[in-house]
């Protein structure tokens, strides 16, 4: 029994000590957006509906193309990040014109018209952000691989703390409203990536980072097909999100269901992020338990990162349950909506219970296509 005892005490130490950092920095970079919501929705109903519809409907459909890229060995990873960089870029500008023309696709699926002509404004005014997305997704991998985590996961946290002073400032005290929210976006994001570009060409990797290179141009086709193959899963799990907000904007009366539906699905998805921390953890302990050839370890692995995350699900749950009438004011002000989202309060709580545990069990998988072709 002690010796269980301490296998899992062992365990449990290194799962946190990749899944810490991992789950700080998604919370902090998804708060950004939360926080966003959370300003915008004490404006006005519209706002909220529309805000919430741009980040889970054309950036969660944005979000979930570009995530998703292939590993590399460390001396290869500075090519990796280029090569991502190429790839993401492009893809960003592709899908450019979804936030240029949000407003008519949004009316094409039946959202109510308002919303959607407020949602087009914004969309185009946060152009720049998909473009901090592109930048982003491969600066996470290459801190992640070169266990950095803490860098990036710093940068977070001091501009999330900015995003929120910038916010009050601009937004609520000298009432800029939804440009002023769209434009601290922009900025905040963009200081984000310039913070770690800083942080990746400052010397700190001499083996990973040797500047720019020409090579990053090639064998471009076999690693879109791999990031492709890895991307599959995981845009199923997010746009998800995305086909429920479009179904209930088909409902009657439907910019307060999507009101509604908005302040569950913000808390879900930020408690989604610390089952994503696991994810990563569980990843990269299932990665190495069986690259030395140590199949039941990594099985225990899983385990234990599974029975955690559940551990913390049930957290999660008790405080939604306890809290479910007050939660939804931090992003309204309109009673009907306070009340009908609190209605939701146990179907929310359940939700973020069982999404503490799959997420944990797909990043048993992830590390399969985790190699990237040189």
């Amino acid at each position: 029994m002690g010796k269980m005892v301490g296998k899992s005490l062992q365990e449990s130490r290194l799962l946190w000590h990749i899944a810490f950092p991992a789950i700080l920095t998604a919370v902090f970079q998804f708060s950004i957006g939360f926080v966003t919501v959370g300003f915008v929705g004490h404006i006005g109903e519209v706002e909220l509906a529309a805000v919430t519809v741009v980040e889970n409907v054309i950036e969660g459909f944005a979000y979930g193309v570009l995530v998703r890229t292939p590993q590399a060995n460390q001396l290869m990873l500075g090519i990796y990040i280029q090569r991502s960089w190429i790839i993401c870029g492009a893809t960003a500008l592709v899908l450019a014109p979804t936030y240029v023309f949000a407003a008519p696709i949004l009316r094409a699926l039946h959202q109510p018209a308002a919303m959607s002509a407020v949602a087009g404004r914004y969309t185009r005014w946060v152009v720049p952000q998909l473009f901090a997305y592109a930048a982003n997704f491969p600066l996470q991998k290459f801190f992640q691989a070169q266990s950095k985590v803490w860098a990036m996961t710093f940068i977070s946290g001091v501009v999330l703390a900015l995003h929120v002073v910038l916010n009050y400032v601009f937004v609520t005290r000298l009432g800029h409203g939804l440009f002023g929210a769209a434009m601290i976006g922009n900025v905040t994001w963009w200081i984000i990536i310039l913070a770690q570009f800083a942080y990746l060409v400052s010397g700190c990797f001499p083996e990973a980072w040797k500047g720019f290179s020409m090579l990053a141009f090639s064998n471009l086709a076999a690693f879109v097909r791999l990031s492709l193959a890895s991307a599959v899963m995981l845009c199923l799990e997010l746009w998800y999100y995305t086909a429920v907000l479009i179904l209930v904007g088909l409902l009657k009366n439907a910019q307060l269901e999507v009101d509604i539906m908005s302040v569950c699905i913000n808390y879900q998805l930020w408690t989604l992020m610390v089952a994503l921390g696991f994810n990563a953890a569980v990843s990269v302990r299932v990665s190495n338990e069986l690259g030395a050839n140590r199949p039941k370890a990594a099985r225990f692995s899983v385990i234990m990162a599974v029975s955690t995350s559940a551990a913390i699900g049930a957290v999660f749950l008790a405080v939604f349950l306890a809290w479910r009438t007050e939660l939804p004011r931090f992003f309204s002000d309109n009673e009907e909506v306070v009340s009908e989202a609190a209605k939701l309060g146990y179907l929310l709580a359940a939700t973020i219970f069982l999404n503490s545990i799959q997420p944990v069990l797909s990043g048993t998988y992830h590390h399969y296509t985790h190699q990237s072709p040189n």
